[in-house]
Parts: structure tokens; sequence; C-alpha cells
């Protein structure tokens, strides 16, 4: 037994100094002092990355197929009346949707940005009792109300009982509108009173699209838009004004859900427009991006970046229609966020490297000054150090 005592006592590489022989000095109090700050820092820092989540970026190759796409968005523009403002939505597919209302809210502005409380549609004009009817003649007691569409009619059996049916009617006909007054529904309405009305209000709208997960654009403009010789057109000579004032601000754009981290550019974006009319144009592309929290939550959304220009032009010319335009563009490389925990052999790592590392150089340091100072001394003693 004591034969194995002593083969372990040869194999300690740790060998013990009487304390006899130790020598402190002043220099090696002030190191270990500094090292030992050094070294709880490091530690606390370590820490605190071990019980905090890290996050890990991957590039990958988009695959996915068939996917939708939300865009949620939310702009303010203080000097168009909602009652001339339409949104339209379009992608390279060919897929279409004209003058969305679904899943958007308008709100009124007056001058100063205050909300005005929304009023029912048709007040503005006095009523006429007796309508016309499709056939020419006005309502009767005993009749059922079908307005006329006025030429725009697909079938016999087509009714346009308001403004707006008319106007829907010109609309998928490829029809402008030019006078509403002509049109019994329309001055029944007061469509042209509610718009000199409302001039000077402004228009927040905000809600979100679906969209095909492929390139595209939507955007905000005065009037109601149609496909005339393959072109894409808006309606303006329905309104009776010669320049829109698009300027705007964009409280908050996004595609797709919310994640830690995200930053969207266009958020807080606010343009004024100095000239009669003209085209706002936000180039953005979209690159996709996966979210996994801790837990193995998934987030799956996007993040883009954005280009702008402004381009003038009159009214009426389809190469410069006034409105806000958002073009996008999808990547083909996917981002993903993956949080995770630091693994507690990695951080017991870290804190032996952390300990020992500083131990070993402050211990080297110790020992370059005191021999330093030692061989300093012995040559003072000798007279020889000058």
């Amino acid at each position: 037994m004591d034969g194995i005592m002593s083969k372990l006592r040869n194999l300690d590489a740790y060998p013990k100094i009487n304390e006899d022989f130790y020598s402190r000095t002043l220099s090696g109090g002030v190191i270990t002092l500094v090292s030992s700050i050094l070294m709880l820092l490091l530690f606390l820092s370590e820490l605190r990355m071990y019980l905090h989540s890290v996050t890990e970026t991957n590039l990958v190759v988009d695959t996915s197929r068939g996917e939708t796409m939300r865009i949620n968005f939310d702009v303010t523009f203080p000097a168009l009346p909602c009652s001339i403002l339409s949104l339209d939505a379009m992608d390279i597919s060919g897929e279409q949707h004209l003058d969305v209302k679904h899943d958007i809210i308008k709100k009124r502005l007056d001058s100063h940005g205050n909300v005005i409380e929304t009023r029912q549609e048709g007040i503005g004009a006095p009523k006429i009792e007796k309508p016309l009817q499709r056939h020419g003649g006005r309502l009767e007691h005993n009749e059922t109300y079908c307005g006329s569409c006025f030429g725009a009619e697909t079938s016999d059996d087509d009714c346009c009982n308001s403004c707006e049916d008319v106007r829907e009617a010109y609309r998928k006909k490829g029809w402008a509108l030019s006078n509403p007054d002509l049109i019994d529904q329309c001055k029944r309405e007061g469509f042209l009173q509610r718009i000199k009305d409302e001039d000077g209000e402004g228009c927040n709208v905000y809600g979100f699209l679906e969209v095909n997960k492929v390139a595209g654009n939507f955007h905000f403009a005065p009037g109601k838009s149609f496909q005339q010789s393959g072109v894409h057109v808006h309606d303006l000579l329905a309104f009776q004004k010669d320049s829109f004032n698009l300027s705007h601000h964009i409280n908050r754009l996004s595609y797709g859900e919310y994640f830690p981290g995200v930053v969207n550019p266009l958020d807080n974006v606010h343009w004024i427009q100095d000239t009669p009319s003209g085209m706002y144009q936000y180039f953005i592309k979209v690159v996709p991006t996966v979210y996994t929290d801790v837990n193995g939550h998934t987030i799956q959304s996007n993040q883009f970046s954005v280009t702008e220009h402004f381009r003038t032009g009159d009214v009426g010319r389809l190469q410069s229609l006034p409105g806000v335009f958002f073009f996008y563009d999808l990547s083909p490389i996917k981002v993903t966020f993956t949080e995770g925990h630091v693994s507690f052999l990695h951080f017991l790592t870290n804190v032996c490297a952390i300990v020992g590392g500083i131990f070993t150089v402050s211990g080297i340091l110790d020992s370059f000054i005191y021999h330093g100072q030692r061989a300093i001394k012995k040559k003072m003693e000798l007279g020889k150090f000058n």
C-alpha cells in the first residue's frame, strides 16, 4: 500500500514549496490584484453569454414554391382624399387585384391630421325620389329599382343601382367616366359635390395584402383603374382636377410577420411633393427569412432593401401615372436565424481558458519584473549600474 502511495506521490505535477521559501513582492501583489479583477470581468462576460441565447445566421437557396406573401402597410396621404384614392396589386404571373377594398381601412383626415368621423355614402346632395330606371323611365311604387349601367352592361339582367356600380361597370369595360353629372346615380348621390367637400382632406390607409410569392407591384393612385389596350390606366377625368398632391408618410411597411431584430427601411419615411404631379417609385428586393427561437418556434417572414425614385410628369400621360408605386422582387437566397444556448461544456472550457490563460500570463509578467528588479539591484550593489 505504501508503494502505491509513493508512486502516486511521484506523479504529482504540482510540487509544493515550503512557505519559508516564499518571497512576496509589491509588484506581485499589484499583478495579482489586476489579474483577479480581469479574471472576474471575463468570467462575468462569459456567464452572461451562457445565460443568454445567441443567434446563428445561415444562407441557403430558397426552394419554396407556390407560397403566398403578406404585405402589411400603413400609409398616410395628408393632401389626397379617401374618396379618390384606390389600391391596386398585380404580379408577373398576370394576377391582378384592382381597387382592393378587403382587409384595408381608410381614415379621413383633416388638414391638421386629425381623424374625421366616417360618414355614410350618399350624403352631400338632395335625394331624388324617383331614380331613373334601366328602361329609361322613373321608378314607380310597384317596381323594383334596377338602374341603368349606361351601355356598360354585360347582360340584359345587369343593374347599376349606385354611382359605384356604374364606375365599376365602366372600369370592367375599360371606359373612362368623363362627366359623373351625366350619370343619374352619381348625380343623385352627389359624387362631384362629395369630392369638392373633401378637397383639402387627407387619408390614412392601413391593412394588408395577400399576394403570390413572385415579383410584382402594388400602388396607391387616384381614380378607378382598368385595362385599355393591354395597358394599366386610371380614370382621372371623373375628378375634374389638373393635379394631385401625392405627398405621403409611410408609417409602416413590412413583408411578413415581425421577428426580433428585423429592420424595415421604409418605416417612418416621409416624402413631400414639390411638383404639380408625379410618380413615386420604390424598388424593393425582398429576402425570404426564417427565424427560429430558442423554443423551436419558427416564423416565416421576409426582410427587404429599397431604392427610391421620383418621376415628374403631366396628369393623363400613361407613362407617368400619378401615384405611389412599390415594385418588389424576390431574392433566390433565404436567410435563416436560429436562436440557441451555448452548451455547458463550452462554457466550462472557456472559463478554464480564462483562468488558466490569465494565471499563466500574469505569472510570466511577475517573473519578468521580479528577475529584472533583482538583476538591477545586483548591478547597483556592484557599482556597475549607471
